[in-house]
């Protein structure tokens, strides 16, 4: 379970830095949002600033429940909330899935199955 937990958490961190670089003009957009843009406009690059402050959530969530970094306390809510964050992955595995960019369907699907299946395990 704390394995998985740091492989989720690692993985977080890596996309974290990848949705922080869209934001901040990289020309990687083929790999996000649906892939139509190099460079992202500025209402992706606010979305990517989103999926940014999302995946700290889902961060704090994942070490909360592995008790590895107490943030939120153990119980019923945090049960709730890690279910969600499971199915959110599951939904983004489908819709990476179907994206009409190649780049981000045969990258980001693959990510999205692992961190669906980390999150189950923790």
């Amino acid at each position: 379970m704390i394995i998985a937990t740091l492989l989720a958490v690692f993985t977080l961190s890596l996309l974290s830095l990848f949705q922080l670089s869209l934001a901040l003009g990289a020309p990687m957009g083929q790999f996000a949002w649906g892939g139509k843009y190099k460079v992202l406009p500025r209402n992706l690059r606010i979305g990517s600033i989103l999926s940014l402050i999302i995946y700290l959530g889902i961060a704090i969530c994942l070490l909360s429940k592995s008790g590895i970094y107490q943030i939120i306390q153990q119980g019923t809510l945090l049960n709730i909330l890690v279910w969600v964050i499971f199915v959110y992955l599951v939904l983004g595995i489908f819709m990476n899935a179907i994206s009409r960019s190649k780049r981000e369907r045969y990258a980001m699907t693959p990510i999205v199955i692992l961190l669906a299946s980390w999150t189950r395990i923790t």
